[in-house]
């Protein structure tokens, strides 16, 4: 297997790991002090792990893999994410909607790990979407 090919696979168990709700699994991918870097924030596993699970919880978010693209170890991904409101994220109550909308991460893999990641999202379009008040 080649070095892109490796690469992918761990994004595509991270993708997995995401879609079961699996935070554990997710750990277990990332190096020991990866980088995780997105919209709502950015740091090590002990501060996006809040973040993740309420995206999970909260909004059920779901990533679709619509294309990967790799070069050496670093990985480009776009997806469609969707969700549903079920459950308070983020200080907001459930509103039983669903969004869908275009989202990108990139990863450096090293060792077969997740050594940075970072994501890109419209979480106004979402925010919209769900029936939350953009503030």
């Amino acid at each position: 297997m080649s070095i892109e090919e490796e690469a992918k696979a761990v994004v595509l168990q991270y993708v997995a790991a995401f879609n079961q709700g699996d935070l554990e699994e997710l750990k277990a991918l990332l190096a020991e002090g990866a980088e995780i870097q997105g919209v709502m924030g950015q740091g090590l596993i002990e501060k996006i792990e809040p973040i993740w699970r309420q995206l999970i919880e909260g909004y059920g978010m779901r990533l679709q893999v619509e294309e990967l693209i790799a070069e050496g170890n670093i990985v480009a991904a776009r997806y469609v994410e969707t969700g549903i409101f079920r459950a308070p994220a983020f200080g907001n109550q459930p509103t039983g909607k669903s969004y869908e909308l275009v989202a990108m991460e990139w990863f450096e893999i090293e060792d077969g790990k997740i050594k940075r990641r970072w994501g890109a999202r419209d979480a106004a379009s979402q925010a919209r979407q769900l029936g939350i008040p953009l503030s």
